[in-house]
């Protein structure tokens, strides 16, 4: 039976990362938001505290925490800022694919060195033409004597530019649709890799986006992750896996839209009085209070289905697709609250309202969770 009661380990965790977040991120957010640039030394420290690759199991050097422990802390982080917050859960997206179907070599030689070094690993899955629709991708991975030629270009794939590792998908034949998707892991320095440009994002500025192209990248058999033609099975577990901890992201947002338009409403006076005695601003704040409490509880229930092995795909596209919409609809109240002064850069919910938008965007797009929620409900006999 599903308890959303956390142990003693974890209050532990969440104080930990709540103390990070408040000495280490808030007070850089806005700086590194308006230069754009990638927060390595937070980085650094948020992999010094624990607080990365924070899945990897204990025989490969990790701490074997489990999915709702990755959920709490990426709540805490995007209370401070969605961008860290984003790039620091990309590790454990980039994991994934290893964590899933990686053979026991692959995790020796690739989460070991995630755990043994600061460095990243970036989940190369989408594509110029091929977003939320998977089985579209044209990159190609074809054989060549005993081993493999990968050609072809990501696109929006986070932290690329600082990767030392990719996981990804490529097709043996674009005719085979998802019957031909192959998952596969290269280190960066492998010839034939390069980094496209950084892309210039309305949002989340801090963690960086770029194109990776591959051009007649040679790899071979133990670079192939599982079975060759299995690799959309790995894509749709990855996601399974992967979407409750965007839900938590969005409560953490949202939990800071919440705090920061409370302190406001008992600060900002208009006719004599503090506009949170005005009924108008106290619904906005209930709404917010109900969002985060409805996208805690679907991200901790998602989290908690994974970790106990339940088939969830229908959980975690909820939990990812109740928290975007929300999140994005709290942080535009709480601009409302503002009133001109959220209109500003002065003040962080300019900021959170800007980062919301991708939530609802990345890892499958509100409509896409929709179609797996609906496809899912009328599968059932």
């Amino acid at each position: 039976m599903f308890d959303p009661t956390y142990t003693d380990e974890q209050n532990a965790l969440i104080q930990t990362a709540r103390k990070f977040t408040r000495e280490a991120v808030i007070p850089v957010a806005h700086e590194y938001d308006e230069s754009e640039k990638f927060p390595v030394d937070v980085f650094k420290a948020a992999f010094d505290l624990g607080l990365m690759n924070i899945e990897i199991p204990e025989e490969y050097g990790g701490l074997g925490y489990h999915t709702l422990d990755g959920c709490i802390v990426s709540e805490e982080l995007a209370y401070g800022c969605a961008a860290v917050a984003t790039s620091v859960m990309c590790n454990h997206l980039g994991a994934l694919p290893l964590l899933v179907a990686g053979s026991e070599e692959q995790k020796q030689k690739h989460l070991r060195r995630l755990t043994e070094e600061f460095i990243f690993i970036s989940y190369a899955c989408s594509e110029p033409e091929a977003g939320s629709d998977v089985a579209s991708m044209k990159t190609r991975l074809v054989r060549d004597g005993n081993g493999w030629r990968l050609t072809g270009q990501k696109r929006w794939i986070t932290n690329a530019g600082h990767a030392s590792i990719f996981t990804g998908f490529a097709t043996l034949d674009p005719a085979l649709g998802h019957r031909g998707i192959t998952a596969f892991v290269v280190d960066r320095e492998r010839p034939g890799i390069s980094i496209g440009k950084k892309e210039k994002k309305l949002g989340q500025r801090a963690s960086e986006t770029c194109d990776v192209i591959f051009e007649d990248v040679p790899l071979t058999d133990a670079d192939i992750i599982g079975e060759p033609g299995k690799g959309f099975y790995v894509a749709m577990e990855v996601f399974d896996r992967s979407r409750p901890m965007i839900g938590s992201q969005c409560a953490g947002m949202i939990r800071r839209c919440l705090d920061e338009s409370a302190r406001y409403a008992k600060e900002r006076k208009t006719f004599g009085k503090p506009i949170a005695e005005h009924q108008a601003i106290q619904f906005m704040i209930a709404e917010m209070a109900m969002a985060y409490e409805t996208t805690r509880l679907l991200y901790n229930k998602a989290a908690w289905e994974v970790d106990k092995g339940i088939r969830r795909t229908t959980t975690s596209a909820i939990a990812k697709c109740v928290g975007a919409d929300s999140v994005v609809k709290c942080a535009a109240d709480a601009v409302q609250v503002f009133g001109g002064y959220g209109y500003t850069r002065e003040y962080p919910v300019e900021k959170i309202y800007r980062d919301a938008k991708l939530m609802q965007i990345y890892e499958g797009t509100s409509q896409v969770q929709r179609m797996v929620i609906a496809k899912n409900i009328l599968a059932r006999g």
